[in-house]
């Protein structure tokens, strides 16, 4: 099933500021939140629908490649997608406990006591540019790097507890992560819900800390992490490598890597979208009388035929020389804008020889509706 739109889901606009963004997530969440629709399989996917969008159009990167390419831009950018409703808590548990919990009644963020919302730590992203030349971005390439990172304790395997020791259940909360408080009000009771500031949302308090990471279950280290790069990448784009980012505290889910898309210069071809672009200069001789050139293309070179008479600016076409298209429809083209180039210097002899052609009907400018102008064919090969 196609997927909907998402400034649909959260019922905004294109338009829509951060604050109006998240107002209408919160509206969203409330409505569909497990909690109020227990075992109700389709608002829980409704929950995760409404994360998704968020998600996305919150963050600028994404808003502007979901605006530019719809759903099919998302491919392998880190579009969201959560598998569990505990991945969205972990993500944006802060829009849903801490400032308002709703009136009693509706499970545990709404006010009753059923279920448990421990804080999951996660580790922060990681960012790094990486620098492709025009043959990696045709073809693909896969990239190996070595990051400095925050990686798991190995003393205490990622707990944060001493060796032999174990974790306790937090009196403060009862191992639930956060502390309740209810308010009396003109509408009735009204229950807020709070990270406890005992265990910090974990439900649990390390007994005797690792040596190592003084109960934090990370230290600094290095990661070498091996990663494709797919075809048809350009300038700007951001792959997300899912939980290569910083690991996260005793035991939580780790960040992501963050891949900045970098690209060289080529000596002789220009990137326009999938297409190439190469400048051709040819003699006036060879123009008149017609030659073959050699021009370079990403991998190799090719021969192209110029056929006698050939004017300066015409625009020759390689169809499917160009680059592939990072979604996957087809590939671009190597256009080629022939330059007849024009000596700035001659010999006495060569003048002579010009003087006698200079006045003969051939030599005299003559378009037809054939020699289109330079804006008419740029607007035929780019149309």
């Amino acid at each position: 099933m196609a997927k909907r739109d998402y400034y649909d889901i959260l019922g905004v606009s294109k338009s829509a500021t951060g604050d109006e963004l998240k107002k209408a997530y919160r509206k969203m969440a409330l409505k569909y939140h497990p909690d109020k629709n227990p075992d109700d399989k389709e608002s829980e996917e409704k929950f995760k629908e409404a994360a998704e969008a968020y998600e996305v159009l919150n963050d600028p990167q994404k808003k502007s490649r979901y605006d530019q390419y719809g759903h099919a831009g998302m491919r392998g950018a880190s579009a969201g997608g959560f598998s569990n409703v505990e991945d969205i808590f972990s993500s944006f548990g802060d829009i849903f406990g801490g400032h308002f919990s709703g009136f009693s009644g509706f499970g545990d963020s709404f006010g009753g006591g059923g279920r448990t919302r421990r804080r999951v730590n996660r580790g922060s992203n990681l960012r790094v540019k990486v620098r492709l030349n025009l043959q990696e971005v045709a073809a693909g390439v896969e990239k190996k790097i070595k990051l400095n990172k925050y990686v798991r304790c190995r003393a205490c395997h990622g707990s944060g507890a001493e060796k032999g020791s174990a974790k306790s259940t937090c009196h403060t909360c009862n191992g639930r992560g956060q502390v309740t408080k209810i308010t009396n009000t003109f509408l009735g009771q009204m229950q807020t819900a709070s990270t406890c500031p005992q265990c910090g949302g974990e439900g649990e308090v390390i007994t005797h800390k690792c040596n190592e990471c003084h109960g934090n279950g990370i230290v600094k280290g290095e990661e070498v992490v091996t990663f494709k790069i797919p075809a048809g990448v350009a300038e700007g784009m951001q792959l997300s490598i899912s939980d290569k980012g910083n690991a996260a505290a005793r035991g939580g889910i780790p960040g992501d890597l963050l891949v900045v898309i970098e690209e060289e210069d080529h000596p002789d071809l220009i990137r326009d979208g999938n297409n190439l672009l190469h400048d051709l200069y040819i003699s006036f001789v060879d123009a008149a009388l017609g030659s073959t050139s050699e021009v370079p293309t990403v991998d190799s070179k090719a021969r192209i035929k110029i056929a006698p008479g050939t004017q300066g600016g015409k625009v020759l076409r390689l169809k499917g020389k160009g680059l592939p298209d990072v979604n996957g429809y087809g590939k671009g083209d190597l256009l080629i804008n022939v330059n007849v180039w024009t000596p700035k210097s001659l010999s006495k002899d060569e003048k002579a020889i010009l003087e006698k052609l200079k006045n003969s009907d051939n030599f005299k400018p003559s378009p037809t509706s054939k020699d289109k102008s330079y804006f008419d064919r740029m607007r035929e090969f780019f149309s």
